[in-house]
């Protein structure tokens, strides 16, 4: 049952970091939202549509939720919420290699910060 756990686990964080990652590169390609106009939304909606990103992005979101619930099905909120710190380190890690977007050591530390309070409260 660990291995199982542990298992769905990765694979929640991978992918809900993962689909950030996309989805936050599919928006860069689409450009900016600058008018929220009816015809310019649908625009918008229509771009998103056709970009692979975006579809992908989409696609690991599911996993990530379906992950999620089958996850409480046997696991308590308490254990799994603060496992999902972890999608911040692979959420900034992503947005630095992959996405090429400046990190600042006080970002870093920032997700430091919130992975060791999300751990001090799942031992408490």
């Amino acid at each position: 049952m660990i291995t199982l756990t542990v298992g769905l686990v990765a694979t929640m964080v991978v992918a809900d970091a993962a689909s950030d990652v996309l989805v936050a590169r599919a928006m860069k390609q689409i450009g900016e939202v600058t008018s929220f106009r009816p015809r310019a939304l649908l625009g918008t909606l229509g771009r998103m549509a056709r970009s692979p990103s975006f579809a992908a992005g989409i696609g690991a979101a599911a996993v990530h939720f379906f992950t999620f619930l089958a996850l409480l099905s046997f696991v308590g909120l308490s254990y799994v919420f603060p496992a999902t710190a972890l999608v911040y380190v692979l959420a900034t890690a992503g947005a630095r290699w992959i996405l090429k977007e400046h990190v600042s050591p006080r970002r870093w530390a920032g997700v430091c910060l919130v992975c060791t309070g999300m751990a001090l409260v799942s031992i408490s």
